[in-house]
């Protein structure tokens, strides 16, 4: 198992350690939010996920503000969010979230990951149904009673709670639920690290070592990627 935990490890948490990715993926979320809901984070609360995150990868407060001053000048870029569906090799399901001002671009090189990868871009669909959209809330452990919390959340969309690798808190809530279980940590002072809309997979696929890795490389291309998101897959 060692091995490969490690590379997975590696392939998984790559992007994170990339600071310059980190803040770019941070200030396009929040152009499009300002571009939704005005500079306001008070009445603005996909901004104010956007600072939570923003928090949670140590992105400095001045690049944040600038971010939002971009978001409301008149020559901004204006980001789509589109996202593509496709299989990575041994029929590992992929799903990718980008944000992109050039759209031919981004399909091109989204295909040609897949592609040299050895996998295949599907149909809009074609791997959605294999997973759920969830709110995943990462707060910080101050000693919170785990069962206690849970009973405290559990009217405001909860479906897992958990503890991460670091001892922070993990939080889970259907996505239609996202906003009430935000208000609901803020209400109570919560110290949330991030906020973030994710997709869990309902089935997983277990390969051996060799397979594991072919996945992950295609993986970490599409992830560093300057139009990618996020990427979800049901990799076990």
């Amino acid at each position: 198992m060692g091995r490969i935990f490690e590379v997975r490890k590696h392939t998984m948490f790559a992007r994170w350690d990339r600071m310059a990715k980190q803040f770019t993926r941070i200030g396009k979320e929040i152009a499009m939010a300002v571009k939704q809901g005005g500079p306001d984070p008070d009445n603005n609360p996909a901004l104010r996920r956007c600072y939570a995150n923003a928090k949670g990868v140590n992105m400095p407060k001045d690049r944040v503000e600038a971010a939002i001053k971009r978001a409301m000048g008149k020559d901004t870029t204006n980001y789509d969010e589109v996202v593509y569906e496709g299989y990575a090799p041994h029929g590992v399901a992929v799903i990718v979230e980008t944000a992109t001002d050039n759209t031919t671009r981004t399909v091109a090189n989204v295909r040609m990951h897949f592609n040299k990868g050895g996998g295949s871009l599907g149909n809009s669909g074609s791997v959605g149904f294999l997973f759920n959209r969830m709110g995943v809330f990462k707060i910080k452990n101050e000693g919170q009673n785990l069962e206690e919390l849970e009973l405290e959340l559990i009217d405001f969309g909860l479906e897992d709670i958990g503890e991460d690798t670091e001892g922070n808190i993990i939080l889970r809530a259907a996505f239609s639920e996202f906003g009430n279980m935000s208000k609901a940590l803020e209400e109570r002072g919560m110290p949330v690290i991030s906020a973030e809309l994710h997709r869990i997979p309902t089935t997983q696929v277990e390969l051996n070592e060799e397979q594991t890795k072919e996945v992950l490389e295609m993986i970490d291309r599409l992830e560093q990627d300057e139009d990618v998101q996020q990427v979800f897959y049901n990799l076990k």
